[in-house]
């Protein structure tokens, strides 16, 4: 027993002396200053892919409600900062699909989001609410003060 307690303690120090592998990452001198860069020089709103977009076959749909029951903005600490709404509530029954339309900023620097449901009016659907959490990527966005709306509600505002 105390052979084995040796043998571990002996492989312990070893590993603790062993040389440590190269960082791969830089880190600035702590009297580094990091700015960001002059005004203007933003990137613009990169439109990101709407998985909840309006379908081509939607034409023959019949649009319906959505119920919303929690949203708010989840603001990524990046550079520039990526902007994404969250949402959450009830389908009016397992048959309607979720969608969503995103408008680019107006003059006052709204951004509304349409949120609703589709539905075969010719199904035949179980009446039960059905449950969903979305995640939409709204992007980035020039300097300026944001507001968010989704539904005619305020979800939210950021400053870029």
């Amino acid at each position: 027993m105390k052979f084995q307690i040796t043998i571990l303690l002996l492989i312990f120090l070893i590993s603790a002396c062993a040389p440590q592998a190269p960082s791969t990452t830089t880190s600035l001198p702590p009297d580094t200053a990091v700015t960001s860069p002059p005004g203007g020089t933003m990137p613009t709103n990169e439109s990101p892919i709407n998985p909840l977009a309006p379908k081509p076959a939607d034409e023959n749909l019949t649009r319906g409600n959505v119920f919303i029951e929690e949203f708010g903005l989840m603001i990524r600490e990046s550079f520039p900062p990526q902007i994404s709404l969250a949402f959450s509530g009830n389908l009016p029954t397992p048959c309607h699909e979720l969608r969503a339309v995103v408008s680019e900023p107006d003059e006052e620097n709204k951004i509304i989001a349409d949120v609703y449901s589709v539905v075969d009016p010719d199904m035949i659907c179980t009446q039960v609410l059905k449950p969903f959490q979305a995640n939409l990527d709204l992007g980035t966005f020039p300097t300026g003060h944001y507001t968010v709306w989704i539904n005619g509600e305020m979800a939210g505002e950021f400053d870029t």
